[in-house]
């Protein structure tokens, strides 16, 4: 049996919460399906951005990875991806945090 998912946008809102506490303001960029949609992360810092997309481990476990690279790109770089991903899987969210150290204000495991 499989673990239960929380909701999209529920887990969206989670999210914007726990970097609003954290001073990391974030922004939806683009709503995606409310109950099954998955979610991109921009972590926007001074130098560029990254961009983390959901995956799941080789245990099973939710995780992220950094989609556009391990180093920061620049915003047509990380706006490229985010529609490449767009026309395959039309119901993401896209969120978007400031972010200075990279890391999302949620827990998380970067893989």
């Amino acid at each position: 049996m499989s673990e239960p998912r929380i909701k999209a946008g529920i887990w969206v809102s989670m999210a914007l919460r726990m970097g609003n506490a954290d001073g990391r303001y974030g922004a939806v960029l683009r709503k995606g399906d409310a109950d099954a949609g998955g979610v991109i992360v921009v972590l926007r810092g001074r130098d560029g951005v990254s961009v983390l997309s959901q995956v799941r481990t080789a245990s099973g476990e939710a995780g992220w990875m950094r989609s556009t690279g391990a180093g920061l790109v620049g915003q047509d770089v990380a706006d490229a991806y985010i529609e490449r991903r767009l026309k395959s899987d039309p119901d993401l969210w896209v969120i978007e945090f400031e972010s200075p150290d990279m890391l999302p204000p949620f827990e998380a495991t970067i893989v």
